[in-house]
């Protein structure tokens, strides 16, 4: 299978399951054959200036650094073929929302990742009706980005 298509990789990092599930959803993608993770879009890879606000809140209320974030941001899910969201059901991330409603309105195929262990417990009706198909993080490495399906969340919605 050829690394063909590129990924705008939505996931969290403020706290340390949102940090889990992002180091895990990059370890599959690393091992899928069909991902072209050298040109995709990893936001906490393309920070305005290469300054983090993890490690630099205060950059937070600094309006350079967050209209060049937001807008380089949107060019990523722009220019990828896919929009992928690690997404945990009982952390809504506003982020993440706002990245996977931009991507639907662009016509990207939207893929969420949801940690093995939260797989199945009920998540937004929003983020549930954007997505085309919604997998566990064991699966993400065998999934065939060059050949993306639609199918059925297997929990609830709220």
């Amino acid at each position: 299978m050829a690394k063909t298509k590129t990924l705008y990789f939505g996931a969290g990092w403020f706290n340390e399951k949102q940090n889990k599930a992002y180091k895990e959803a990059m370890e599959a993608l690393k091992q899928n054959p069909t991902v072209d993770l050298e040109n995709s879009y990893v936001p906490l890879d393309n920070q305005y200036q290469g300054i983090r606000v993890d490690e630099h809140p205060e950059y937070l209320h600094d309006i350079e650094w967050a209209s060049a974030t937001y807008h380089n941001d949107l060019v990523g899910i722009k220019s990828s073929d896919i929009m992928l969201g690690v997404y945990l059901p009982e952390e809504e991330d506003v982020g993440l929302g706002m990245e996977l409603g931009y991507a639907l309105s662009k016509g990207k195929y939207i893929l969420l990742v949801i940690p093995d262990e939260d797989y199945g417990k009920p998540i937004n009706l929003m983020s549930w009706g954007v997505c085309d198909n919604a997998i566990k993080i064991s699966e993400l490495k065998d999934f065939d980005f060059n050949r993306p399906r639609y199918n059925f969340y297997d929990g609830a919605v709220y």
